[in-house]
């Protein structure tokens, strides 16, 4: 049996500002949150931008869940460190990659000026099962706004709004089964992603049998770290979208 080949890590050293892109709140909670942490420790700024409030995640009234997780979420990104929490008013459970969706990440790039974009794995299957749709929506929406942030003649109400193209230089997708790079993470970080998760208390509380986050994230996160070979890692699958699709739109 041939061994499998350490994963090099994210060549992230000159990064400044990294924007995470999901579905949902509690969504970047499942170990990406490592990585988040890892990163506003050295001095990145994270934003999370979140496309619902997941406010039919839960067995309540939209009106009350909404607020509700948006609470956990804001507790969930102080515990690792994110600087910026949006939360757009799309519809939970009915996310669609439109253009308007597509138009809403995009100026979210053009304002934040990320250097790499992640978002988590949109496959059909994933996670040892059939995807969410919202997840499968949000991943879809997110490559192609990362492009379209990046072309002045796709949704040029952004320039009128005085928000130039933006190139972003990676996007990550996280949870992805064939990964490219890892960010190795220290203990610390592993306490903070199970923090994390842990903060959206009303919702975990909302799923029967839903595993203790200490007891499963750290696993998830040795994984990692095997692949990596390291104690800890979260691991990516990397895209590098830095060419500029300059301003003849193709």
């Amino acid at each position: 049996m041939t061994e499998r080949a350490v994963l090099p890590a994210l060549p992230d050293e000159s990064w400044s500002r990294v924007l995470c892109v999901v579905a949902h709140p509690d969504d970047m909670e499942y170990g990406a949150s490592a990585a988040v942490a890892t990163w506003a420790k050295r001095g990145i700024e994270v934003t999370y931008l979140l496309l619902t409030s997941g406010e039919a995640g839960m067995q309540r009234s939209p009106e009350e869940v909404g607020p509700l997780r948006a609470q956990e979420q804001q507790r969930a990104c102080d515990t690792v460190g994110v600087k910026q929490l949006r939360i757009l008013d799309h519809p939970d459970g009915m996310l669609q990659p439109t253009l308007q969706l597509r138009r809403d990440i995009a100026r979210v790039i053009r304002e934040v000026r990320p250097d790499a974009v992640l978002t988590m794995n949109f496959d059909l299957e994933a996670y040892g099962g059939l995807n969410q749709a919202d997840h499968r929506a949000a991943g879809l929406a997110t490559i192609d706004a990362v492009r379209d942030a990046d072309n002045t003649w796709v949704f040029r109400e952004l320039a009128d709004e005085g928000l130039a193209k933006w190139s972003t230089g990676r996007l990550l997708v996280g949870g992805h089964p064939d990964a490219t790079h890892a960010v190795t993470v220290d203990e610390d970080a592993v306490a903070a992603a199970v923090a994390s998760l842990e903060c959206h208390e009303a919702y975990l509380a909302d799923l029967p049998g839903h595993p203790k986050p200490e007891k499963f994230i750290p696993e998830i996160l040795k994984d990692g770290g095997q692949a990596a070979g390291s104690q800890y890692a979260v691991l990516f699958r990397v895209y590098d979208v830095g060419m500029s699709t300059g301003d003849e739109g193709e």
